[in-house]
């Protein structure tokens, strides 16, 4: 089996990790915390590089690119730690894309290709916790359309999307809905979450909404995989920025007249770090490759990748906040802000836990090991 990446994702890498390296250094980013956490001008310069668009169907305006693309685009934006919420777009696009009606798709997926429209996923619930058919959000067919009364949690850049895509309860079954961001009877407040990003509390109060599809379920199984797929390969690009600075300190920092990287405990740790960074991209590139699959077969590969890159993350981070020692913790220098952003991620879309009781969960009698 072929591994390799082609020419056109090696030069997407490139493109992105220059961008990353000279147009959204350390600076860039405590300015964009200070700012809000999200920007509107750095969401601009990433549709200009055809980020946005691309996994949108070419005759949306899209590039029409895969899992792959995407995950390559993910892992470079997670070395910069670029706050800007890029794996929102995938989820718009697949979500639109598979389940929404035409008149839908043509009113909003030109936009979120071109960037002009940030949709985002609002589906968590405080009693939910990751689990999604706990719904207690109510919609009502009116007579101008649908109304939505709910109240969401953790909305990435909330109170700064065009549009969000809300999972309600309508005829007793999660339907998935698009409510805008100028639809009467909707309330945000925004906030900035532990790595700097930017989230919202989300509130609905008989907002008109449009209807995407009656499915909800399944298509929003279909977001949290897609998005899981994304954070996967956002914290692989994490992690390498992590363990890369990491070891340059080590080759810095000096005890007993010596770099501490000469002494043999450490390097072991580091080799340690390297190999759970490892054991993550496998998982994350096994996550991407898996999204095509059918869906109990994507959900359980999301909930393995997802056990791994915890797992992962938690240690590469705390190792690294370790062999830093003081200054691992403290808000200028970049490690504790790498720390935070794993941390963070750890928790997307569904905790390490949690993902293990849904490996445990799919779990054949086999367990898969014999026929």
């Amino acid at each position: 089996m072929d591994f390799d990446f082609s020419d056109n994702q090696e030069q997407l890498r490139d493109a992105v990790r220059k961008w990353v390296d000279r147009g959204y250094g350390f600076e860039r980013y405590r300015a964009g915390v200070a700012a809000g956490g999200f920007a509107r001008q750095v969401w601009g310069e990433l549709a200009e590089l055809g980020l946005t668009a691309l996994t949108v169907p070419e005759e949306y305006g899209g590039l029409g690119q895969g899992a792959i693309d995407a995950m390559v685009v993910a892992e470079e934006l997670g070395r910069g730690l670029v706050l800007e919420p890029i794996a929102q777009a995938f989820i718009a696009s697949a979500v639109l894309t598979r389940s929404a009606p035409a008149a839908v798709q043509s009113a909003w997926l030109p936009r979120v290709a071109s960037g002009q429209a940030l949709v985002v996923l609002a589906q968590q619930e405080r009693k939910a916790r990751y689990h999604l058919d706990v719904c207690e959000a109510k919609a009502a067919l009116a007579q101008s359309g649908y109304l939505l009364s709910a109240m969401k949690s953790m909305v990435p850049a909330g109170d700064q999307a065009d549009a969000c895509i809300v999972p309600a309860q309508l005829d007793g079954k999660i339907a998935l809905f698009l409510v805008e961001r100028t639809a009467s009877g909707l309330g945000t407040q925004g906030y900035i979450t532990q790595d700097g990003s930017r989230a919202a509390e989300l509130r609905l109060t008989h907002a008109p909404a449009t209807l995407i599809t009656t499915d909800g379920l399944a298509a929003l199984e279909l977001a949290l995989d897609t998005g899981i797929a994304a954070t996967c390969a956002e914290a692989v690009g994490v992690m390498d920025k992590t363990l890369a600075a990491t070891v340059a300190y080590m080759n810095q920092r000096r005890q007993f007249g010596v770099p501490i990287a000469n002494f043999q405990a450490l390097r072991h740790r580091v080799a340690d770090m390297k190999m759970h960074m490892e054991l993550a991209r496998s998982m994350s590139y096994y996550a991407s490759l898996k999204l095509g699959a059918p869906a109990a077969e994507r959900r359980a590969a999301m909930a393995r990748a997802k056990v791994q890159l915890g797992q992962s993350m938690r240690f590469v981070g705390q190792q690294a906040v370790q062999l830093h020692g003081g200054i691992g913790v403290t808000d200028e220098y970049i490690v504790s802000h790498y720390f935070k952003k794993l941390t963070q991620l750890e928790i997307r879309f569904g905790d390490t836990l949690h993902h293990l009781g849904e490996v445990s969960g799919r779990m054949q009698d086999t367990a898969g090991v014999f026929a």
